[in-house]
């Protein structure tokens, strides 16, 4: 019994081995997930940008910020601001991540030990940041409160907290509204990239070739598929998210649903692509979750794209799932502007036809 087991595993890997093409998916991609997974998974939260809205003239609040400031690792830039309208809009529009706003009489009231409060703002799109950014601010509050003058004697600083856009910090909030972005991939890449391998293996894809339909009906036949059981999928995610874990839905479900069929588009040609360019359904596999790892990696799901290399922010460019979750993101927890979604849709239409122009012109070429 053993022997047959061992002559099994060895058959399986010399069958691997001797095919050109699995063996870079299984050197190739392990190596650039590695560059990948070395510079872009961090959970660590820096450079970030914060607001502070001061209108305090006192020394304390100028004290504070300077020492908010000092953080260099933490905090990229301080932004002062103007303005309850101009801290909103920076914070909507996620240029900071929270705002600092001191009341008019906080130095006064310190100084004259009465209650003292500072307000922070927190973008709760990103509940974990967040938190963490708040936890520095309170130490900063804290270590600047034990070196007052009088300090123990009801001198102290309290800081009252806010959070915009998911007033509980409640990871989910964050987390299920992406895997709309996450499912609906691996579903458009399983669907078609095993699409036209399959036809090879089964010995049917001689006949489709010579059946009455052209090439380019023949994509459009296997695009069509994917893109529906796509949609069918990401709509369960999106009721999952909003009637299970009540992630509230305050955008335009339309303004969704059209963000993500030109989601899927994109998805769809990458799959095609890969599906027209292997033999048999196991590299179709292999070249999908080659894909796959990468594309949610870079896409800012799980790690801030801010916190990446530069070069690699630039490679961000051309993944659609980043564009996809800034925009379901959005629909879900703040009614993201139609101007606001259209600015990350148009790049997503740009690369849903380069994608699907590439399967096209490939799958013609195979045919010579």
């Amino acid at each position: 019994m053993w022997q047959r087991i061992k002559s099994l595993i060895i058959k399986e890997l010399w069958a691997v081995w001797r095919d050109r093409k699995s063996r870079v998916m299984l050197i190739v991609p392990p190596l650039i997930q590695l560059v990948l997974f070395s510079f872009a998974a961090t959970l660590e939260v820096k450079n970030v940008a914060i607001a502070v809205l001061n209108r305090d003239a006192g020394g304390h609040s100028i004290e504070l910020m300077q020492r908010l400031a000092g953080a260099r690792d933490l905090v990229k830039r301080v932004v002062v601001m103007h303005g309850d309208d101009e801290a909103g809009d920076a914070l909507a529009a996620q240029k900071v991540l929270m705002v600092v706003r001191f009341g008019a009489d906080f130095s006064r009231n310190l100084d004259s030990r009465r209650p003292a409060s500072m307000d922070l703002l927190l973008d709760g799109r990103r509940s974990n940041a967040a938190q963490i950014l708040e936890g520095y601010v309170e130490a900063v509050v804290e270590q600047y409160q034990s070196e007052l003058p009088g300090a123990g004697r009801g001198q102290r600083p309290t800081v009252v907290t806010r959070a915009f856009f998911n007033p509980n910090l409640e990871s989910a909030w964050n987390t299920v509204p992406c895997l709309t972005a996450i499912l609906t991939m691996l579903v458009g890449l399983v669907v078609t990239g095993l699409s036209v391998a399959r036809e090879r293996e089964l010995g049917t894809f001689e006949q489709l070739l010579v059946s009455p339909a052209r090439p380019g009906e023949i994509i459009i036949g296997k695009t069509v598929p994917g893109l529906l059981i796509g949609m069918v999928e990401g709509s369960l995610i999106i009721g999952f998210a909003h009637f299970v874990f009540a992630v509230p839905l305050s955008g335009s479900v339309t303004l969704l649903y059209l963000s993500m069929a030109v989601y899927l588009a994109a998805v769809i040609g990458v799959g095609l692509f890969i599906s027209s360019l292997v033999s048999t359904q196991q590299q179709a596999m292999l070249g999908a979750f080659t894909f796959v790892s990468p594309a949610i990696l870079l896409s800012g799901f799980a790690t801030p794209i801010a916190n990446m290399p530069d070069w690699l922010q630039m490679v961000t460019l051309i993944n659609p799932a980043r564009y996809f979750i800034v925009i379901i993101r959005g629909v879900f927890l703040k009614d993201m502007p139609a101007g606001l979604v259209l600015d990350n849709l148009w790049p997503m239409a740009l690369i849903a036809l380069c994608t699907l122009a590439a399967a096209s012109w490939l799958f013609r070429r195979r045919l010579q």
